[in-house]
């Protein structure tokens, strides 16, 4: 696997916070990885706590509380389960009965006080654990596993339950898997299989069988985490305990809510420096999906576009099905680094070369054209009739005999290529059977990876149960899908963690001088007036218009002459929000008189609404560039979150945006851009000139910082529209909402 790739971020923006002003926070770490346990400014964590787990996975000893070996007894079979599991992995097994002597042939004790030895791991097969917790704590037991239902999945009363089992939890300093989990981290794990392992973790255990029985087509598995209810213990500790770990090429999630998603960041975050990579199901992408979720986990699912981002923004892999997580998963923990983005496809058919090259250029993967010099070589060996560009079709015949390898090693000898997918739709022995095991020969003897596609719907061939199959160099796969999606993430993570900087490295530590500015204009549970929004932006930097709050008509006119003809004049209030739908705005006035008749009109407009106002705005007046929208809102599991988009009316019209959570860098500023249907407009449409495109991301980075530094006092903020200007000439803010908490 890849070894870590700490870095730094990039200080572009410190230069320009520095620019305008304000100078780095003492003590803030810049250039150098941050320290264990550091806070940010919001007194947040920047780091992920990694439990030590291991005597969880391995315990020496296990208590099984409620142990049972009667016949027809529900924890019968759970027990003997145990006593097997404890058996292979080498642990002292003490089962714990008031009424029975033995179970299984083990001397069994009455309670907990009674063990004879303090024990690693306890499981508890009752119905209520938390009588048993506070027994567990005074014995000093390392870890526990419950098992029963009936907590936070069940409603308010099941929530409350869990409440009360997960604050005994944390005054008895042991470390609780559950409640309503199962039995999956005790399975039976196959100690053949060489190679990096896939670390497996679950919300719903049934949802990863499908992962686990990767171990029957040779894929190695090294653990199985079933969190369930998450009371303690919650998916986040396992992906920074797993990314530890030098066995785990790969870790696979199913995700049905997020516990703590500050804990999830910090844990993907620890994961991508590692360079371990992060497969997530993560369900709740429709309302229905995230009732049910809620209903099976009674945990928040959260907004999905935003877990979304977040997950992209610290490189997790997000698929849809289970199919996609066990096929991507077990390919990341397998496949080496890529030498080459370049992807070629190779087939026997020119039919399946074109469709499966057609579905692969619409996913993004790049298949480049090879070389002249490298397509007449591959014409020695292949008819000259045939296309060898990208798709290379081989007729067929030549895979048949000593051509066939030679082929495959010609096009894995090209520089350009890192990539080699052979899809093979139906089984055509001898050609299918040969051309498989050229493959797989071929694989060993190259670090390119090599991609095989058996699409025959039997999957009982020799070719493809022992020769596929039986290599541990060639990733095989079912369908195209999968495998395009498959080699997609492959690249993407590795271009995602090779020089990974971390955000979390230069997020601030102590407040700016702008947050001072900033808090003073604070009104807690208030809305801002523009006005008085528009002076929290230039605490940060933040450009507005040249404008004036005035209170008389007469002071209007002095304010138009001091900030120049033609001008905008807006009524400012608390509590004001649309602005240009009750008539409180008017543009392109170019003199005195209309300037005293608009300030009439906009105060008896006041008047009849019953809008209180502080004043009228007289504004500069900015018409060219494209209007944009710049926001924070807080989300119930990441806290405050930075969107940017198409403003104006398209902000409804359209709804383009992209959302990140900081702290982020410029590169995912910029990132964030890329994701707008609307981004050509920066560049300019219809002979307009281009944007200013850097200018905006400055903005979206001190808006980020204000986030950061106000945090939960700022319920949010809306900068629409922000209009952007031709290149060099910056961004403007031209009206701003701010709600305070």
């Amino acid at each position: 696997m890849l070894g870590s790739t700490h870095g730094t971020l990039t200080t572009d923006f410190r230069a320009r916070v520095v620019a305008c002003g304000e100078q780095p926070a003492p003590g803030a770490v810049h250039g150098r990885a941050a320290g264990e346990g550091d806070l940010d400014v919001s007194g947040r964590p920047l780091h992920a706590d990694v439990p030590d787990l291991d005597r969880f996975f391995r315990p020496e000893s296990v208590a099984v509380i409620g142990a049972s070996d009667a016949e027809g007894r529900p924890n019968t079979g759970i027990t003997r389960q145990l006593v097997d599991w404890a058996r292979r992995v080498g642990a002292r097994v003490h089962p714990v009965h008031p009424t029975r002597s033995t179970v299984f042939g083990l001397p069994c004790v009455a309670s907990v006080a009674e063990l004879p030895e303090q024990v690693d791991l306890a499981v508890l097969l009752v119905g209520d654990p938390l009588p048993v917790v506070e027994q567990l704590a005074e014995a000093k037991v390392k870890f526990a596993v419950a098992f029963a239902s009936g907590f936070a999945e069940t409603g308010e009363q099941g929530a409350a339950a869990q409440e009360r089992l997960a604050a005994a939890v944390k005054r008895s300093g042991l470390r609780l898997l559950g409640p309503n989990t199962n039995l999956n981290a005790f399975e039976h794990f196959r100690d053949d299989l060489d190679g990096p392992a896939i670390a497996l973790i679950t919300q719903s255990g049934h949802q990863g069988r499908p992962v686990f029985t990767l171990q029957e087509l040779g894929i190695r598995l090294s653990h199985w985490a079933p969190t369930g209810n998450e009371a303690d213990l919650e998916t986040s500790d396992f992906i920074s305990y797993f990314a530890e770990r030098p066995e785990v090429g790969a870790i696979a999630c199913y995700v049905e809510g997020l516990k703590d998603g500050r804990a999830f960041l910090l844990a993907a975050d620890r994961a991508a420096r590692a360079g371990v990579p992060v497969v997530a199901v993560k369900v709740g992408r429709t309302e229905a999906g995230a009732r049910m979720a809620a209903s099976h986990t009674g945990k928040l699912t959260g907004a999905d576009d935003v877990v979304d981002a977040a997950m992209r923004q610290y490189g997790v892999i997000r698929v849809d099905g289970l199919d996609q997580l066990q096929d991507t998963a077990a390919l990341l923990a397998r496949a080496r680094r890529p030498s080459a983005d370049g992807v070629v496809v190779y087939s026997i058919s020119g039919g399946t070369g074109a469709h499966f090259s057609d579905l692969a250029t619409a996913a993004g993967l790049h298949l480049p054209a090879l070389s002249t010099a490298k397509q007449a070589e591959l014409h020695e060996w292949i008819p000259p009739y045939l296309s060898v560009s990208n798709p290379v079709d081989n007729g067929g015949h030549p895979v048949g005999d000593w051509r066939g390898r030679k082929i495959i090693d010609a096009i894995l000898a090209d520089p350009s290529v890192g990539v080699l997918i052979c899809p093979i739709t139906g089984p055509f022995p001898p050609m299918s059977d040969k051309l498989a095991q050229d493959l797989v020969d071929a694989a060993e003897q190259t670090d390119k990876l090599v991609c095989v596609v058996w699409g025959s719907p039997l999957g009982t061939e020799a070719a493809y149960r022992e020769t596929l199959l039986g290599s541990d160099r060639v990733a095989t796969f079912r369908t195209f899908a999968n495998c395009i999606g498959a080699v997609r993430a492959h690249l993407a993570h590795h271009r995602f963690t090779t020089g990974y900087r971390s955000p979390f490295d230069e997020a601030p530590r102590v407040p700016s001088p702008s947050f001072r500015k900033a808090q003073a204009l604070m009104r807690p549970g208030r809305q801002l007036s523009e006005y008085a929004a528009k002076q929290l932006l230039r605490a940060y930097g933040i450009r507005v218009p040249r404008e004036q709050l005035v209170t008389s008509a007469a002071a209007a006119v002095r304010a138009a002459g001091l900030v120049g003809y033609p001008v905008v004049m807006k009524a400012s209030g608390a509590h004001l929000a649309h602005k240009s739908e009750l008539g409180l705005v008017k543009v392109g006035l170019t003199s005195a008189s209309q300037i005293r008749d608009a300030y009439r009109e906009l105060t008896d407009i006041a008047r009849y609404e019953g809008v209180e106002l502080d004043g009228i705005m007289v504004c500069q007046m900015v018409e060219r560039g494209v209007e944009m929208v710049v926001g924070v809102t807080h989300d119930a599991l990441f806290g405050p979150t930075v969107t940017v988009g198409l403003g104006g009316v398209l902000v409804e019209v359209l709804g383009d945006s992209a959302v990140r959570v900081p702290p982020f860098g410029e590169d995912q500023a910029r990132d964030m851009l890329g994701e707008l249907r609307g981004r050509p407009l920066l560049d300019g449409v219809r002979g307009g000139p281009p944007l200013d495109v850097d200018a905006l991301v400055e903005v979206v980075l001190r808006v980020q910082r204000m986030a950061l530094e106000l945090g939960d006092e700022l319920a949010e903020l809306d900068i629409n529209p922000l209009m952007v200007l031709p290149r060099g000439q910056g961004a403007v803010a031209l009206d701003a909402l701010a709600i305070c908490r």
